[in-house]
């Protein structure tokens, strides 16, 4: 019989073993700064009814989806962790207590081209604080504290998190006979960073059918930049003009006061006009987040206020604050750039205990004892020569093997071997996890990126 040859799918990440450790502490560093905050783990089916997770249809999510039929079902994989939160909620809304703050990291699926640092099959890492009937702004603010904690913890430093107002951008362009345009425009304007002023000016006159004046506020709106204190000091000339551009303003001073409270350095967080986020979505505060030193990869980190999470499943108004990681995303760019620390653990053991005799009660009882103290160990039970057993150590890059042979027996006592040092010396079972448990300490609590 023809051997099939084994491949991966375009579009589909597989880690050899040293990554997938890197990945897996990663994940680790999000499910503990998320629990710090009060956020419960939830986890809901890769496959939903077709029905279900295309309540609201259309556009490019219709055409990325993977679909299939099952008998008679219409099934769909989950192309984000929002559709399948606001099915959750609305399905089990007796059941929840409100605001319900939920964390999930999980894969999803989008049928779109496959490229550089794009994937077809992703994780994502969310959160989201939903509300029932109204939702402070509060918890607005909060959100950037969160972002904070979790690339700090990661071992990220220089990062910037940018925020803005969709109320404002909405008031701004009402003000000035602008809303029939206004998503237009903010697409348009999105494209700053990357073409410039000049030619966006350019776009608004020639695409957006804009009078040269009307793109020039516009753009002299977008300009408004300085620390956060210069910038909403320079909104306020526009306070009065529209309703619900003030309202936005207010917002937005409340998320930039508390800063300090939540334990956010200003340098980490700037208001940027120029975020708008998604346009038929977002209705409140929106944020990104960007690696300053690396702006070429985008945002690694982003998410807003939305009004109604489960319009299309139930009547009940849940508004709700979010966040989103393409983790993928950010574990390929952080890979590539060489920007994962070399001091993370990625054996799949501290410990490595190597039997030299026929019975191997002696070490098993070693390995038992290690384990009980919170020492990883893997006991090696091949019946393999010296050196074999020491490659496949190597191999695995544990840090510290254990060996029990005749001398060791009758000593009761184990050989601890440092894999990096090279020193080896003997002692107890127990003293041997001390000893492996200090060594190893600052290599476990080791930042994810360098």
């Amino acid at each position: 019989m023809a051997k099939i040859s084994p491949r991966t799918l375009s579009g589909f990440m597989e880690l050899l073993p040293e990554p997938q450790m890197k990945m897996e502490k990663m994940m680790s560093v999000l499910r503990d700064t998320y629990s710090l905050y009060g956020f419960t783990p939830l986890d809901t089916p890769v496959i939903e009814s077709a029905q279900v997770l295309l309540a609201k249809g259309g556009g490019d999510t219709e055409k990325q989806i993977y679909r299939f039929t099952k008998g008679d079902s219409d099934l769909a994989l989950r192309f984000d962790l929002t559709v399948p939160l606001a099915k959750y909620v609305a399905g089990h809304y007796a059941d929840l207590s409100f605001p319900f703050r939920r964390y999930q990291i999980g894969k999803v699926y989008r049928g779109e081209r496959a490229q550089r640092g794009r994937f077809r099959e992703f994780y994502q890492a969310d959160i989201d604080i939903i509300g029932d009937g109204k939702l402070d702004i509060i918890n607005e603010a909060e959100i950037p504290a969160i972002i904070y904690k979790t690339f700090s913890t990661l071992g990220l430093k220089k990062f910037k998190i940018r925020v803005n107002n969709r109320k404002i951008l909405n008031g701004f362009y009402a003000m000035n006979g602008m809303s029939e345009k206004a998503g237009d425009i903010m697409r348009t304007v999105d494209k700053l960073d990357k073409i410039g002023s000049e030619k966006v000016r350019q776009l608004l006159i020639d695409e957006v059918k804009m009078f040269p004046c009307k793109a020039d506020n516009v753009l002299d709106f977008m300009a408004i930049k300085g620390d956060n204190a210069y910038v909403l000091a320079s909104l306020e000339r526009y306070r009065g003009m529209d309703e619900t551009f003030d309202k936005g303003l207010d917002e937005l001073a409340t998320v930039a006061k508390y800063l300090a409270d939540f334990g956010v350095p200003e340098e980490n967080f700037a208001i940027d006009l120029t975020i708008a986020r998604g346009l038929d979505y977002y209705t409140g505060t929106v944020y990104e987040t960007e690696m300053t030193e690396h702006p070429e990869i985008g945002s690694v980190c982003s998410g807003g206020r939305y009004d109604n999470l489960a319009e299309y499943y139930t009547d009940k108004q849940l508004p709700g604050v979010g966040i989103s990681i393409g983790l993928t995303r950010l574990f390929y760019v952080l890979e590539e750039q060489g920007l994962l620390s070399d001091d993370i653990i990625t054996a799949p053991c501290d410990a490595l205990v190597l039997p030299m005799t026929e019975d191997m009660g002696f070490a098993v009882a070693a390995a038992t004892e290690l384990r009980a103290n919170g020492v990883r160990t893997q006991l090696y039970g091949e019946k393999k020569k010296f050196k074999a057993k020491m490659s496949y150590a190597d191999k695995l890059s544990v840090p510290f093997v254990i060996l029990v042979g005749e001398d060791e027996i009758a000593e009761n006592v184990v050989s601890v071997k440092d894999m990096t040092s090279g020193k080896q010396e003997k002692m107890s079972a127990a003293a041997a996890a001390d000893y492996i448990n200090q060594a190893l300490s600052q290599r476990r609590n080791a930042p994810v990126i360098k």
